[in-house]
């Protein structure tokens, strides 16, 4: 009975043993080597990364602004037009002729003010001298007064034809990358109702993300984002990182703040300004802005390498002079040029463990072999 308990208790004393962490040296063999650093200690500052998405600063629905035919378009799909370009023409000829009915409107118009304007000025002469009536008189300068009101119709009328005929070229409002034709020659197109094509801008563009109430309040106290009037092009520098790229290189400048908090999600709407000059950002395209949290601040930096977990805890292995480790708690902060940022529990001059953690242990003695961690990993 006890030989049965006995095999049964074996197994079991060595998966414990199996569990336990290895001996930091053998007995009677040399202290483990292990390599030890400084931790960085320079001037960083801390980021927060959001997820948003490009938007164009100018967006227009090209619309046709008189009835027509379409005659002719006048660009290439996806071309970059700009302000001015002529994009579409509809059929002038009904607007020609009523252009050059108005013209001629107008010169009848002015025509019998003159004629009216004279006969009023000889009424005027005849009845100084008593040769005329005042109600002859009255009538010639009310005859004079309604030519004067036919003038100003008519020219209202030119003005309006002028108009219509301007209008039947269609021109690009604003510079940009115009879409595809969305109406081809010979089809009719209606006064503000049929859309030709779209145009967007490029250079700037917009970058829009959502940030949460805790985070905005702390931007706020930080950064002064939201404190006051912000000018296009005038705010806290930003980089954005586009999809499929290892880290930010877009430069930006966040320069708008929402004036609310959103009821619904609680997040309030920040938008940067992109400079865009090559094209290459589409409105529509995702990217993960790389937002300053802090203000510029003496900060102590390791690699995640030299970090250990212990259940919820993070520490690292310290090396005293005569080489014995001990452990220290860390908190730990977002990473920076590819370190940890070490929040507490570090003061920068410590002899940190980098290379060999599973060959150490508290108390244990090891052989360190110093090295001097590059200011930046990444």
């Amino acid at each position: 009975m006890r030989r049965r308990l006995l095999f049964r208790f074996l197994p079991a004393l060595g998966l414990a043993l199996a569990g336990l962490p290895a001996l930091a040296q053998a007995p009677g063999g040399p202290p483990p080597k292990v390599t030890t650093a400084k931790p960085v200690v320079r001037e960083i500052v801390e980021t927060d990364m959001y997820t948003g998405r490009f938007d164009p600063v100018e967006i227009v629905d090209v619309r046709a602004r008189v009835t027509g035919y379409l005659e002719k378009v006048n660009f290439q799909d996806g071309a970059s037009v700009k302000k001015g370009d002529l994009l579409f023409v509809i059929d002038r000829r009904p607007y020609k002729a009523a252009l050059d009915q108005a013209q001629a409107a107008l010169v009848s118009a002015k025509a019998r003010l003159n004629f009216s304007q004279t006969d009023l000025d000889r009424a005027q002469t005849l009845s100084k001298s008593g040769n005329i009536s005042e109600q002859v008189t009255d009538q010639r300068r009310q005859a004079s007064q309604t030519a004067q009101a036919d003038v100003d119709s008519a020219d209202a009328q030119l003005r309006q034809a002028q108009l219509n005929y301007d209008f039947t070229e269609v021109k690009a409002p604003i510079s940009g990358r115009i879409s595809r034709r969305l109406v081809t020659e010979g089809n009719i197109v209606i006064t503000d109702q049929t859309l030709l094509t779209t145009i967007v801008s490029l250079d700037p563009i917009y970058f829009g993300f959502t940030v949460d109430e805790r985070s905005f309040l702390k931007y706020q106290g930080t950064l002064g984002i939201g404190m006051g009037q912000t000018q296009r092009g005038k705010g806290v520098p930003i980089l954005i990182a586009l999809t499929g790229d290892e880290k930010p290189t877009r430069k930006g400048v966040l320069d708008f703040v929402d004036n609310r908090v959103d009821n619904a999600t609680g997040t309030v709407l920040l938008r940067a300004t992109v400079e865009n000059p090559d094209g290459f950002i589409k409105p529509g395209l995702f990217g993960v802005v790389s937002l300053p949290a802090t203000k510029p601040f003496q900060g102590v930096l390791l690699p995640d390498d030299a970090i250990a977990s212990n259940q919820d805890k993070r520490i690292v292995y310290l090396v005293a002079e005569d080489g014995t480790v001990s452990a220290r708690e860390v908190k730990l902060g977002p990473k920076v040029d590819g370190y940890r940022v070490i929040s507490g529990g570090l003061k920068g001059d410590e002899n940190v463990v980098v290379n060999g953690l599973s060959r150490v242990r508290p108390g244990a003695k090891v052989t360190a072999e110093s090295t001097t961690l590059p200011p930046s990993k990444s």
